[in-house]
């Protein structure tokens, strides 16, 4: 009996806590490249990376713009946030209360998984 019990406290616990609190991180790694292959640096959320490569962006509840100051480039690329696919099994599976620590923590979202910045 004592072990049916924390076993259902055990369950009860994982459909409570968010999927996308527990299985995502709190940044989204995307690739970047440039349309003719140059090397560039950009920025989002204040640091500079270089690309072509991955680029780390912290996962928020707010679209983002990657900044290029190469003139040759597009200054401005716009990172559209999504919906993360764990949200919504979580919003099926752990209700209203797993689905609302996901939006809190953030990580319910995420950004495109490349972008490419146009280059003359």
């Amino acid at each position: 009996m004592k072990l049916k019990v924390i076993f259902t406290l055990a369950i009860a616990t994982i459909f409570a806590s968010g999927c996308s609190t527990i299985l995502t991180d709190d940044t989204h790694k995307m690739n970047v490249s440039t349309s003719n292959g140059k090397k560039i640096d950009v920025e989002v959320d204040g640091n500079i990376q270089a690309v072509p490569g991955i680029v780390i962006v912290e996962k928020e509840n707010k679209d983002k713009i990657l900044i290029t100051k190469d003139a040759a480039c597009t200054s401005n690329t716009a990172l559209n946030k999504e919906v993360e696919t764990t949200f919504f099994v979580n919003l099926l599976s752990g209700g209203v209360l797993g689905s609302s620590t996901d939006y809190g923590t953030a990580k319910m979202w995420k950004y495109q998984d490349s972008v490419t910045i146009s280059c003359n």
